[in-house]
């Protein structure tokens, strides 16, 4: 599995209408959604896919047509993120009639074009489920500890300073054990 990690933006025309697909981490879909519409209000649909994963790892998808004739817009975007097997991520598509309709054959190779050569342009990270721990250190061992979170690619997703230095750290399951193991001596 694979995800998108940065905005990434590609313009597809057919018979004069533009089709400006907007690849996106899932976690700003609602915001993305919410700012294209300001920005584009001229723009006839916002149609859009997304998949990502819950907190009891099942993947949740969907998509939205938008005022386009059912299933030929956000059905074939949500195809290709299936068939590229993409996670946590989304694409918003901003669509400006040229005039001409497309009749729905035409909608479904544009939406599933834009998509495609989008993804053709975009940089995709391969997906590694992560796992979170807590972990308590002394203050004179803070150094050493975001030394190798950064060394060993380990998030830091908060620091707490109490009596010791509390850190809730993220990261796949090989480089959490790597950490764990280096930094056992000064963790609890």
């Amino acid at each position: 599995m694979q995800y998108i990690e940065n905005i990434s933006i590609y313009t597809h025309e057919v018979k004069r209408s533009k089709f400006i697909a907007h690849l996106i981490p899932y976690e700003i879909y609602e915001s993305t959604l919410k700012s294209l519409k300001q920005e584009h209000p001229k723009a006839r649909h916002f149609v859009s896919a997304f998949r990502y994963f819950n907190e009891y790892d099942q993947i949740l998808e969907g998509s939205s047509d938008d005022g386009e004739p059912k299933g030929t817009s956000g059905k074939p975007s949500l195809m290709v993120l299936q068939g590229h097997e993409l996670i946590n991520s989304a694409v918003i598509i901003v669509r400006y009639f040229g005039g001409t309709k497309l009749g729905t054959g035409g909608l479904v190779r544009a939406y599933g074009d834009a998509v495609n050569l989008a993804l053709d342009e975009t940089p995709l990270k391969e997906y590694k489920k992560e796992i979170c721990k807590t972990i308590s250190v002394r203050y004179g061992d803070i150094r050493f500890i975001d030394y190798e979170c950064e060394t060993l690619g380990v998030s830091i997703v908060d620091k707490i300073f109490e009596t010791d230095v509390v850190y809730k750290i993220k990261a796949s399951e090989d480089s959490m054990n790597v950490f764990l193991e280096k930094v056992q001596r000064v963790a609890n």
